[in-house]
């Protein structure tokens, strides 16, 4: 598989503060990848390093097979960004957001009309192609974001968050488009702190405090997950927590809604756990084996080790 984006031992510091430390990935073409970590992971920083828009302290960036510090244009010319922030200009209607991007990539008028047609079918935005991008809702802001990105054809599509703060359908609908233009070959690399998404890229990369503590398909980086784990619950899940942190074979808890995920330094034995429900005063009241989730590998990537 031939590479459109290849990061060689980046660093980018803020003042005092590393925001990028030593990354390093490839993507690959018509690949779907995922950069996944909380907010302040360092993974805008690291996108604007790929858009051009910052120079890395240290380390090399190729996109496309191309040097952004000598080739700025040309990347730019062939790539779609799509920023966290809402970008577009809001007293502009839908329709003409698109057509100013359209004439800002320089497309052919006489190919304007096709490319707006494809746009709107995707997104699902004709409808509402003469309101204001202003009043429009989060997601369809998002919609409209990313057709305006894509609006040029570009070979490679940078997308940082772009389901941040979007309700439940559109975040499934944003995806939907992603799919389809992944399976038209689109290449992709999207960042997002939402650990669920990991599962819908073919790869992922784990990003925590300016590093990347795990690359990998998300089978794979699952698979790496170290302890047995069991999903408890019972009452009194606070208390409940507490018992079982001060237990010598367990390794770590954490609380996910109604229940914990308990990770053992070795699987309990059957013996163990009615022993337990007595010595929990009858809070515990159910436990089954849990396979390791993509939040559970990063919770564990990001322990402190003290």
């Amino acid at each position: 598989m031939s590479e459109v984006l290849r990061l060689e031992a980046c660093a980018k510091r803020y003042g005092p503060v590393e925001a990028v430390r030593g990354v390093s990935l490839a993507v690959g073409s018509g690949e779907l990848f995922g950069l996944i970590g909380p907010d302040g992971a360092g993974k805008t920083t690291l996108m604007r390093m790929i858009c051009t828009l910052l120079e890395p302290d240290a380390g090399r960036v190729v996109v496309l097979g191309l040097d952004p510090a000598r080739e700025r244009a040309a990347i730019r010319a062939r790539l779609g960004y799509m920023p966290q922030r809402f970008s577009l200009y809001a007293d502009l209607s839908v329709e003409q957001n698109l057509r100013f991007f359209a004439d800002l990539f320089e497309v052919p008028s006489r190919e304007q009309e096709q490319r707006l047609a494809r746009l709107y079918a995707f997104s699902r935005l004709e409808p509402f192609k003469k309101r204001k991008a202003g009043a429009l809702s989060g997601g369809m802001k998002q919609k409209l974001a990313l057709s305006c990105a894509l609006i040029h054809t570009p070979e490679l599509l940078i997308l940082d968050e772009p389901t941040f703060g979007v309700d439940p359908v559109s975040r499934l609908e944003f995806w939907e488009i992603l799919r389809a233009l992944h399976q038209e070959g689109v290449s992709i690399l999207v960042s997002t702190a939402y650990m669920d998404e990991a599962d819908l890229c073919q790869r992922v990369a784990l990003m925590h405090h300016g590093q990347l503590a795990a690359q990998g398909a998300p089978a794979e980086v699952r698979a790496a997950f170290p302890y047995p784990l069991y999903r408890v619950s019972g009452v009194e899940l606070p208390a409940l927590q507490a018992f079982f942190r001060s237990l010598p074979p367990v390794w770590d808890t954490q609380a996910f809604g109604d229940c914990l995920h308990v990770s053992f330094r070795q699987a309990p034995a059957p013996a163990d756990w009615t022993e337990w429900q007595g010595q929990s005063g009858g809070r515990l009241q159910r436990w089954e084996v849990q396979p390791p989730s993509m939040e559970d590998v990063f919770m564990e990537l990001a322990r402190d080790p003290g």
